[in-house]
């Protein structure tokens, strides 16, 4: 969608150039994700200077900071920062940049230690991973994930990761809550596509509605004559023609999962009044292509 939205050709320049920028902000996605991971690592060793800062302010018969030991000791950050593969990754990526940009990681640590979360988190007398993992999931829902000073630095790092932050954010989100001590390493290091099938389908998407981006723009204008025009040359226009390409050019998804998907997609980046003025759309080229028996799609479990 961002790479269509962008796309500035006709549909008969040569895409490739255009295919590169698409497969670059896909790969740009796994570097946002691994850069989150480094954040984390990084938390931790604030917490352990933290700790060492303030020991050196007691006197010598004076306990451990439990504010500082908490998050120290914590056995999901600890996870993190001893996954040797995922370190690597980072490390040969590039993406170890808090060390110079380390005034963020202050700000998150500051927020955290500041929160009702980490006060509640300090009193627990259970040390267990069950205990730790909930509360790092709790303070990356509640404190990292939409910190506005996080979210200006990813604005200015990288062009396409503030439309990444929300997927990215969920998937570590879900990932953080399926992990288990035992888990392997490669459980914080998932495939960007699902399979070889997933980056053609991306490809094939991107190219088949660009090479039909007219055909399908004649197809929605004759749906949309009491909408506005300008809707077209909007994001509801790319989300359309998409939706529309899916129906005519892969047989085997549903229209009714195209149509849902991008009704989903149209509530997190369009207008409020996009996903009406989508399935209103769609409805109506459903209808019609049922009404004129155009059998677009095959296999199970299709309306």
């Amino acid at each position: 969608m961002q790479s269509l939205y962008a796309f500035k050709g006709g549909e008969s320049d040569d895409l490739k150039k255009d295919e590169t920028f698409l497969f670059h902000s896909l790969d740009s996605m796994y570097d946002l994700y691994l850069s989150m991971f480094a954040l984390l690592t990084e938390l931790q060793k604030k917490s352990k200077d933290y700790n060492i800062k303030f020991q050196k302010k007691l006197s010598a018969s004076s306990t451990k900071d439990i504010s500082a030991s908490k998050i120290e000791d914590n056995q999901l950050l600890t996870l993190i920062s001893d996954n040797k593969m995922l370190q690597e990754t980072i490390s040969k990526r590039k993406l170890n940049f808090w060390d110079l940009d380390f005034e963020y990681v202050d700000i998150i640590f500051r927020a955290i230690l500041k929160s009702q979360l980490f006060t509640d988190y300090a009193k627990e007398s259970e040390n267990s991973f069950a205990a730790d993992k909930s509360f790092i999931i709790n303070i990356f829902t509640d404190i990292i994930a939409p910190n506005d000073k996080l979210y200006d630095y990813f604005e200015d790092k990288r062009l396409t990761w503030i439309d990444d932050l929300p997927v990215v954010n969920t998937k570590i989100l879900k990932i953080l809550r399926k992990l288990k001590l035992t888990s392997p390493d490669t459980a914080l290091l998932p495939d960007l596509y699902k399979d070889e099938d997933d980056k053609v389908f991306a490809k094939e998407l991107f190219n088949k509605t660009l090479l039909n981006s007219s055909k399908f723009t004649e197809e929605i204008s004759a749906k949309a004559k009491n909408w506005d025009s300008e809707r077209l040359a909007s994001l509801d226009g790319v989300l359309l023609r998409m939706a529309i390409c899916e129906f005519r050019k892969f047989p085997s998804i549903p229209f009714k999962v195209t149509i849902n998907e991008y009704l989903e997609v149209a509530k997190e980046y369009s207008t409020p009044k996009s996903s009406l003025f989508i399935n209103g759309i769609l409805d109506k080229i459903v209808k019609e292509y049922k009404a004129d028996n155009l059998q677009l799609k095959s296999g199970r479990g299709l309306m």
